[in-house]
């Protein structure tokens, strides 16, 4: 910090070193005047209550000078004091570079450990899964969730099961998070109330959810006039687009009626960014075989 800043923090820990110490050694010893009572004279709750003075317990004394002795030991043994550096020598930098050192001495070695292994090894290995749920938990869980659970409130889909948007082969998920996915469902809202809700109750219906034959019967027509282009005829997606099965019960936004009818008018538009830049190949086969591996 510069010359100016150092010595407005030097002032403030004078200051209040100053005032503690006054307040310590001098505030307990003052004499208060006091009545043959042992009160100040100050009353309240109509003369029931008074104000006594008493001394600090020994404890609380001896409590204070020692925290006073260690913040003035901490200060000459450690940075803090304006610029002085402090008698240890201590840095954050230092204190940084040998806890990387000392994680590299574990983590190098899983990496290229990670390099000799296929992915159908990696998933046997509980040390390469246990860094790969780490991964995942700094990198994916705030869409995804901690247990990749999944998170309706932003359509990212659950990973802990064996459904997948674009396929769930090696390549098509190690694409999904090197290159990233982009879907996109348009809105219906011109269709007006009457018709989305029955193409809801016709989607429902593919899933056998409960539904109203009469609403799903009509809203099966919109459906294969509209909707098989990216659901396909038989309502089961399409993974080179990543429109979603609709037979499996398995619902990125919800499957409620309510859910389904936003969908339909609103439209849907997820993004999940891609992670080249940010996660390394060895880094992503880690993320891959706990995903993979918990869903085993």
């Amino acid at each position: 910090m510069s010359a100016g800043w150092s010595l407005w923090v030097v002032s403030l820990i004078i200051i209040n070193l100053s005032i503690a110490c006054v307040l310590l050694f001098w505030g307990t010893r003052v004499e208060i005047p006091t009545h043959s009572d042992g009160t100040t004279g100050h009353r309240w709750a109509h003369g029931v209550l008074k104000e006594a003075v008493r001394k600090l317990p020994a404890w609380w004394y001896a409590l204070s000078v020692f925290f006073l002795v260690f913040a003035l030991v901490y200060l000459y043994q450690y940075p803090g004091f304006g610029n002085r550096a402090g008698s240890l020598g201590w840095t954050s930098d230092n204190e940084h570079a040998r806890s990387v050192e000392k994680n590299n001495e574990v983590y190098l070695p899983l990496l290229r450990h990670v390099q000799e292994k296929n992915l159908n090894e990696l998933l046997l290995d509980q040390q390469v899964r246990e860094a790969g749920k780490t991964l995942f938990q700094d990198n994916c869980s705030a869409c995804h969730g901690m247990k990749a659970e999944g998170h309706v409130a932003v359509g990212a889909p659950a990973l802990r099961d064996e459904i997948w948007l674009y396929g769930g082969s090696e390549e098509a998920i190690l694409h999904s998070i090197n290159e990233g996915r982009s879907g996109y469902m348009p809105a219906w809202k011109q269709f007006g109330y009457g018709r989305i809700k029955n193409l809801a109750h016709y989607v429902r219906s593919l899933s056998g959810l409960a539904h109203g034959s009469a609403e799903a019967k009509v809203g099966a027509s919109d459906f294969a006039d509209n909707c098989v282009a990216c659901h396909g005829v038989d309502g089961k997606g399409n993974q080179l687009m990543g429109a979603p099965d609709l037979t499996d019960n398995d619902w990125l936004y919800g499957g409620e009626l309510a859910d389904i009818e936003a969908s339909i008018e609103k439209g849907r538009k997820g993004v999940m960014p891609g992670w080249k830049e940010r996660l390394s190949t060895e880094q992503t086969k880690m993320i891959m075989a706990w995903i993979l591996g918990e869903n085993e």
